[in-house]
C-alpha cells in the first residue's frame, strides 16, 4: 500500500474512530442504569462507520506499522466496548457488564495517545474542546517534547497491584515546579485505566497526574491501612524525579477512591494541599477522627451526583456539614444529571481551584 493510500486510510479511519471514542466517553459520563436504553439511542451507531475502516487496516504496508498498529488496537477496543454495550442493550447481558465494556475506552486512549506526536487530529483530540483554538496552548505544545515527559507506568500492568501510572506534560521543564494531581480509582478499578480520566485536562492546562493502583481489590477502607504508606512512597518517588509544586498538591478520587481520599488525605503526615472526593461515601467519624490542625482551613471540594445509586447524595451533604463544622474550607457541588460515574468536566474546575 503506497504512502498516499496510507494517508487516505488515515483520513477515512480517524473521524469514525474519534467519534466512537467521544460517544463512549459520553456513555461513561451519563450512564444511569435505569435510563441506559435511552442513552444508547442518543449516542447512535458510530461503531458501524468505524468497523469497515478497521477491516482496511490489514491492507496497509508494514512500512506504516508505527501508525497501523496503534490505530488498530484503539479501534478494536472501541468496537469491543460497543459490542459489550449492545449485548446489554439487546437484553442478552447483565447491567454489570456495562462497566466491563467501558474499560475498553481507556485502553483505546492509551493505544492512541502516542500518535499525538505525529497526527495533528489526535493531538487535538487529547485537548479540552474549549481550548482547541487556543494559540498559546498550541504554541506551547508545538515545542520539542521534553525527554522526561509523557505517559509512564511503574509496576502497573492491569494484572498488578500497588504500582502507578503517570502523565507528565510534553512541555515539562525542570526550570519551574509543577502542580500535581493524585487521582484514586474506584472500587475494583485500576490506576492505569483511571489515568485517562485526567490526561486531557492535565495536558491542556499543565499539570502532572499520577494514578496509583490500590494494593488490594479496592482501597484500604477497613482494617490495616496499607495504601496510605504506599501513596506517600509514590509521591516521594515522583517528587525525587520531577519538580513538583508543594503548594499545589491535589488528592482526588472517585467512589471508593473518593472515600479513601477522605481517610488518607486527612492524615496529617501527608502533604496534600487540596482534597476533592467525588461520588464518595462518608461517615461522620471521618471528620471527628482527623487532626484538628490538619482540618483547619483545609480546602476540600465535595462533588456528588443527585442520582447516585451507590452512595446517595445525602452522604455528600452530610460530609459537607461535618467537614465544615470541623473547620475545613469546604466547597460543595451537586451535579443534577450525574449518577454514579466520573464527571470529567470537573477536572478543569478542580485545577483552576488549585490555582492551575
Amino acid at each position: 500500500m503506497s504512502d498516499e493510500a496510507v494517508i487516505d486510510g488515515i483520513v477515512a479511519l480517524l473521524p469514525p474512530l474519534l467519534h466512537s471514542l467521544e460517544a463512549l466517553a459520553y456513555v461513561s459520563r451519563y450512564l444511569h442504569p435505569p435510563e441506559f436504553g435511552e442513552l444508547m439511542q442518543l449516542v447512535g451507531h458510530p461503531d458501524e462507520a468505524l468497523r469497515p475502516q478497521v477491516d482496511q487496516l490489514t491492507r496497509w504496508s508494514d512500512t506504516a506499522v508505527h501508525l497501523r498498529d496503534p490505530l488498530r488496537v484503539a479501534s478494536e477496543h472501541a468496537l469491543a466496548a460497543f459490542d459489550g454495550l449492545r449485548t446489554v442493550e439487546s437484553g442478552r447481558g447483565e447491567l454489570l457488564q456495562l462497566f466491563g465494556a467501558l474499560r475498553h475506552l481507556p485502553q483505546a486512549l492509551e493505544a492512541l495517545y502516542p500518535l499525538t506526536a505525529v497526527l495533528p487530529p489526535i493531538a487535538t483530540f487529547f485537548l479540552d474542546p474549549d481550548l482547541r483554538s487556543d494559540a498559546v496552548l498550541e504554541a506551547r505544545l508545538a515545542r520539542p517534547k521534553h525527554p522526561d515527559s509523557g505517559v509512564f507506568h511503574h509496576a502497573n500492568e492491569l494484572g498488578e497491584r500497588g504500582g502507578f501510572s503517570l502523565y507528565v506534560p510534553e512541555d515539562y521543564t525542570p526550570e519551574r515546579n509543577w502542580p500535581l494531581v493524585m487521582a484514586l480509582h474506584g472500587g475494583a478499578g485500576h490506576g492505569r485505566l483511571f489515568l485517562w480520566s485526567w490526561l486531557r485536562d492535565a495536558r491542556s492546562r499543565g499539570a502532572i497526574v499520577v494514578a496509583p493502583t490500590a494494593l488490594g481489590r479496592t482501597w484500604a477502607l477497613m482494617g490495616d491501612d496499607v495504601d496510605t504508606p504506599n501513596l506517600s512512597r509514590i509521591l516521594a518517588q515522583i517528587a525525587g524525579a520531577w519538580h513538583i509544586d508543594a503548594s499545589r498538591l491535589l488528592l482526588t478520587g472517585f467512589s471508593d477512591g473518593g472515600t479513601f481520599c477522605y481517610l488518607s488525605g486527612l492524615d496529617s503526615e501527608l502533604p496534600f494541599t487540596h482534597l476533592a472526593p467525588v461520588s464518595a461515601s462518608f461517615h461522620p467519624l471521618i471528620a471527628g477522627m482527623a487532626d484538628a490542625s490538619r482540618m483547619r482551613a483545609l480546602p476540600i471540594q465535595v462533588v456528588h451526583g443527585v442520582h447516585d445509586w451507590m452512595f446517595p447524595v445525602e452522604l455528600a451533604r452530610q460530609a459537607r456539614d461535618g467537614l465544615f463544622a470541623a473547620g475545613a474550607d469546604v466547597s460543595y457541588r451537586e451535579i443534577a444529571d450525574l449518577s454514579h460515574s466520573y464527571p470529567r468536566e470537573i477536572n478543569a474546575e478542580l485545577l483552576s481551584w488549585m490555582g492551575v
